[in-house]
């Protein structure tokens, strides 16, 4: 085998992260993109850097959207950006102090993106696209039996946020492959088109250019384990002559660099289904029978590059499961199916995904880039996160803090959302190594993504009332300084909580006003016991309580143990919980 041969993928980050799992604005077509690459190249403010203020003008003006859905496409893209977590609590500071929006327009366009990459992110949104013939991007006729001729326009884009291409790497490569052509037409300079916007024939592609494409792909060399960016593969100069690299023009040949690529491109090797076959299987400390028989967790953190991490959970149930590890700092995680677990992943993580789950509690460390929740029934999320998407759901709690607005695709219905309302002992510091502040905290300002041309559902969610709000203890002992809930509750929830320690505090100075005997006292004990036994089964709360228990205690004491060992019980789960992530 060739010394230099070289293998190119897609890379997985701007897929998950990037790509919104929602059909694509119509305008985001090749038309209009070949139409806004030769804009910006002769527009000041617009190439190579490409401010809010011009993209603002660019998406509103003349492509026709909305500011809100262009300022999302914006945040996304700058989500994928290797910042620094110093420079992201620097932004997040200087929003906070926006008090109007004249101030907070002001800061946006103290932000600019690479144009070129920008260019290419734009067209990744097409990989969600809904046809319903076959398109250019490989979707395939609708079936009968999942959708009729009749269905709405809205329907088709529920399934699509529960069907969506963002984890399926055959989908990325094949995405590529179809497409190699206009992307690489997007970053060709204007001059090298016709007059009908056709590339010429003799076009060249720029060292810029190229380097911009490393926002999609990466690759290795044979023999070699070491990821590299493309432009940083094609270092080596017999790659850069199989490329088609010119020195005397500092430029590469396009069709020969096409060429160069199609015959490199791969499978991403660090997709979900290398990971489940050569990636480590996680173990559990304690297998109750019949609960873990279809349960599986792996990973492959120990050999995939960043941004390329990944953890996967599929078919946990009836479990509890917690870790905080640094096997799980800035990894990629997909809960698939899971059902009536309860999961504490609390460290900082780069994404999560939660596909088909129901019935269950996540309860997560600091999100860097983003949490998505599509097709999940009656689950609870708690997450600090860079944003939060949710899909195709139903009767799903989400309790949040995150720096930028909620986004609700189609699908959704009886969604609440609620205020942070957790905290581990090193919760803050974890905040702070994925760079996110307490403030801004837009969690009950849900942006919905509704299909176009239509309404969105404003129906969907609820805030939750705060009555309705109790904070979460996390039920584990960890070394610490943090001992609160790192940001401020809203007033109205502060309140309630005021209201309800006030009303605590009534009831025992009223039992220890009413003076009982010994043999009343014994009777009223076993009455609260009771009636607390009959609350934890109507609420379900009896399962969880259960699931935290070591292997030496029966279930049937769970209750009495708890209340009258808690300390004990805190050291034994966290030292062995029911199972165990890595």
């Amino acid at each position: 085998m060739d010394k230099y041969t070289a293998y190119v993928w897609p890379r997985l980050e701007p897929f998950l992260v990037g790509v919104l799992p929602a059909t694509p604005p119509s305008k985001f077509s090749m038309h209009y993109l070949r139409k806004m690459a030769s804009y910006v190249r002769t527009r000041d403010g617009c190439f190579p850097r490409l401010g809010w203020q011009m993209w603002r003008h660019i998406a509103c003006g003349k492509l026709q959207l909305a500011e809100d859905l262009a300022w999302l496409y914006f945040e996304t893209f700058d989500l994928l950006m290797p910042r620094s977590a110093e420079q992201r609590l620097e932004w997040a500071e200087a929003l906070s102090q926006c008090h109007t929006q004249k101030e907070l327009d002001r800061q946006r366009c103290k932000l600019s993106v690479d144009t070129l990459q920008f260019l290419l992110f734009l067209y990744l949104q097409q990989l969600n696209r809904i046809s319903l013939r076959t398109s250019l991007i490989g979707e395939e006729w609708p079936s009968p039996r999942s959708r009729s001729p009749s269905s709405s326009s809205s329907e088709r884009d529920a399934k699509i946020s529960s069907q969506n291409k963002n984890w399926d790497v055959q989908a990325h490569l094949t995405f590529i492959q179809t497409h190699l052509p206009e992307l690489l037409e997007l970053l060709v300079e204007p001059g090298q088109l016709s007059s009908s916007g056709q590339v010429l024939r003799d076009s060249h592609l720029t060292s810029e250019a190229v380097e911009s494409l490393s926002l999609l792909l990466e690759g290795s060399v044979s023999h070699s384990r070491t990821v590299h960016p493309v432009h940083k593969l094609l270092s080596r100069s017999q790659l850069q002559s199989q490329a088609g690299f010119s020195k005397l023009s500092c430029s590469y040949s396009l069709q020969q660099f096409q060429d160069f690529l199609r015959q490199a491109l791969c499978l991403n090797p660090f997709g979900i289904s290398n990971c489940s076959q050569s990636g480590k299987k996680l173990s559990w400390a304690l297998q109750v029978e019949g609960t873990l028989k279809k349960a599986k967790i792996f990973r492959n953190t120990h050999a995939a590059p960043p941004g390329s991490r990944l953890v996967v959970m599929s078919q946990v149930c009836k479990q509890t499961l917690a870790k905080d590890s640094e096997k799980l700092n800035d990894v990629n995680i997909k809960l698939h199916r899971c059902s009536e677990a309860f999961i504490y992943l609390l460290s900082p993580l780069w994404s999560v995904t939660l596909d088909k789950c129901r019935n269950s509690t996540l309860v997560l460390g600091p999100v860097r880039t983003s949490v998505h929740i599509q097709s999940c029934e009656n689950v609870r999320v708690v997450c600090v996160a860079g944003r939060l998407t949710i899909g195709g759901s139903f009767n799903c709690t989400i309790h949040s803090l995150t720096p930028t607005r909620p986004l609700l695709l189609p699908g959704n219905a009886s969604l609440t959302l609620g205020p942070f309302h957790t905290q581990y002992p090193t919760l803050e510091d974890h905040m702070a190594s994925a760079g996110l502040a307490v403030v801004p905290n837009l969690w009950n300002q849900p942006l919905l993504f509704g299909v176009e041309g239509s309404a969105p559902d404003t129906g969907c969610y609820r805030i939750q009332p705060p009555s309705e709000f109790y904070p979460l203890v996390i039920p584990f002992q960890m070394d610490g300084d943090n001992c609160e809930i790192p940001c401020s509750l809203p007033e109205d929830f502060q309140k309630a909580l005021e209201s309800r320690e006030k009303t605590i505090e009534e009831w025992q100075k009223t039992v220890k006003d009413a003076h009982l005997n010994k043999a009343q006292r014994r009777q009223f004990q076993a009455l609260v016991e009771q009636k607390f036994h009959e609350w934890l089964l109507e609420t379900g709360q009896r399962q969880e309580l259960d699931s935290l228990l070591p292997p030496t205690i029966t279930p049937s004491s769970s209750a009495e143990h708890w209340s009258s060992n808690q300390n004990t019980l805190k050291e034994q789960t966290h030292e062995q919980p029911t199972g165990t992530v890595c």
